[in-house]
């Protein structure tokens, strides 16, 4: 069981999606949750990832400042995932 960033259900690993921080420090979504470096899990919903970034989830959980377009683009990739 993992808990989502956003709303903070507890929800099977497979019906959350991964946001990653890559040990280079770039941020990306792993909808197959197994690439390398330190994850959050977020459910797949524009919903719960506007109330994490208004919550500052991610930032607690990498324990580090997020940049204005590191949400633009998990924005745009979490639309991809939605639209299949």
């Amino acid at each position: 069981m993992r808990k989502c960033i956003g709303c903070g259900e507890m929800k099977g690993k497979r019906e959350l999606i991964r946001v990653l921080r890559t040990p280079e420090g770039e941020f990306l979504l792993d909808a197959t949750g197994r690439k390398n470096g330190r994850g959050a899990y977020l459910c797949p919903s524009a919903a719960c990832l506007e109330q994490a970034i208004r919550q500052k989830g991610l930032e607690r959980s990498f324990q580090a400042a997020i940049p204005e377009e590191v949400y633009d683009s998990l924005r745009k990739e979490l639309a991809k995932l939605e639209a299949e």
